[in-house]
């Protein structure tokens, strides 16, 4: 049973570790049956190895010959890719009954990452031109999104402890040559599900603070 979280209800659920396309299909399904009244909810999971295309496919460097499929998503962005090791938390929300936009949620989730990491001794900034999350120039946390009938899906990715090398193979999020990181490398100790529990943690504090109260 999913965990309920009051003050506004949120429901979080934890998946384990799944198949992309499926997980995609399943946040596409909830999104377009879900109602005024259906409440918010967050996944957390970690994918099999995968690289995912978003919407922006202009001048994309897809990978060469590899055995890691090659997903085209829905999501804004262009490609990255996902593995074990990476912690996934996807946000579906209805943004009418918040009163955002993209951008809002957006700043949310990258604002999560970065207390997280200055939790734990760690500076890490947003870039406006360039969403996500960055240490030294260095891409540790993705964000993708999908806004639809008002409801948001997909969300965003922090490199826990995983192989980054097939990050290599591509241009992640678009960026030539851009370097990525992860907590591990940095010194911070967190298994991926400490990770989980202690950004889903922020998480909800940075919703909870943009959610209009009675």
């Amino acid at each position: 049973m999913p965990a309920i979280l009051p003050n506004p209800p949120v429901l979080l659920r934890h998946l384990g570790r799944t198949d992309y396309a499926q997980t995609w299909q399943a946040m596409q399904q909830f999104n377009a049956e879900r109602t005024a009244t259906t409440a918010d909810e967050l996944w957390v999971t970690e994918h099999f190895p995968v690289y995912t295309v978003g919407l922006n496919r202009q001048g994309l460097r897809l990978p060469e010959a590899t055995d890691i499929p090659v997903v085209m998503t829905d999501r804004g962005g262009k490609i990255t890719y996902h593995g074990p090791g990476q912690l996934i938390i996807y946000v579906l929300l209805d943004l009418k009954r918040h009163g955002w936009n993209v951008r809002k949620l957006v700043s949310l989730l990258e604002n999560s990452v970065i207390a997280l990491l200055a939790e734990h001794g760690v500076v890490a900034i947003a870039k406006a031109s360039a969403p996500g999350v960055y240490v030294q120039d260095a891409k540790i946390a993705a964000l993708g999104l999908r806004i639809k009938n008002n409801g948001s899906y997909h969300g965003l990715s922090l490199n826990v402890a995983m192989d980054l090398t097939p990050f290599a193979a591509i241009d992640p999020c678009g960026y030539v040559g851009m370097p990525v990181t992860q907590t591990q490398d940095l010194g911070i100790e967190l298994t991926l599900p400490q990770a989980a529990e202690q950004l889903t943690a922020k998480l909800l504090t940075q919703l909870a603070q943009g959610m209009p109260h009675d």
